[in-house]
């Protein structure tokens, strides 16, 4: 942290994480070092040079069962390693910085690095046939509308915590249809259950999230998360 109280930076956005939620169980160590530790580091040294702190957080803080759209105000349950280490993260920057902003986001994916969209595109390209679940909901999110909202919230003095994400929800399988329609990939699709699906890791069964926060502030002008996924396929160029 001796960079971050050596400079003059009045704003401050940790974008640093252990994602890897599976990998998350199996070393728990490494993720609260990163997704806890780091973070408490990070807003003890922004409180030291006075700046402004934002700090990406996730749905995954949620149990997610309840039928509708967790707001800011829900009380996070979080059931996986992943999903406590960044509650915990939160938690540090409200303890150690008194000017904060958390932004929730989920389902994110982007042109730099892997994620569910290109993941899908290249199965469906190499194997023509792709099994994934339909039992999970939430809001895919294009990188490009985070950011945008991330400029807007910090450059404002709303401190608190934010979700920001595609609007709409689907399931997985939703998600990847869509995914192989506007790609124009002929591949076929197969649904099937979270049991069906093994992982070391428990979801959130409903993990969407609603922008009460964004509409009462800033203002909300993330996209459709259909609209926003096609935008980027279009776009893309791997």
């Amino acid at each position: 942290m001796t960079y971050v109280m050596e400079s003059r930076a009045d704003i401050i956005i940790n974008c640093a994480a252990y994602t890897n939620v599976d990998g998350c169980e199996s070393h728990q160590d490494e993720a609260y070092l990163t997704n806890a530790v780091g973070a408490r580091n990070l807003a003890a040294a922004s409180e030291s040079i006075g700046a402004k702190l934002l700090h990406i957080s996730t749905d995954y803080v949620f149990e997610g069962n309840q039928p509708e759209a967790h707001r800011e105000y829900d009380l996070p349950n979080p059931i996986s390693v992943y999903g406590k280490t960044k509650l915990a993260g939160e938690e540090y920057v409200r303890q150690c910085c008194s000017r904060w902003y958390i932004v929730r986001t989920a389902w994110l994916y982007g042109h730099e690095g892997k994620n569910f969209v290109k993941t899908m595109m290249r199965l469906g390209r190499e194997k023509g046939m792709v099994t994934v679940v339909n039992d999970q909901r939430g809001n895919p999110t294009n990188a490009e509308d985070l950011a945008y909202h991330i400029l807007k919230i910090a450059a404002g003095e709303e401190y608190g915590i934010y979700h920001c994400t595609g609007k709409g929800e689907c399931s997985w399988y939703d998600f990847a249809c869509k995914i192989m329609e506007y790609a124009r990939i002929n591949a076929k699709i197969i649904p099937c259950t979270s049991d069906e699906y093994p992982s070391p890791t428990k979801r959130p069964a409903n993990s969407s999230l609603d922008h009460m926060m964004l509409r009462l502030t800033v203002g909300d002008q993330m996209r459709d998360w259909k609209q926003a996924l096609k935008y980027f396929i279009d776009n893309h160029k791997e």
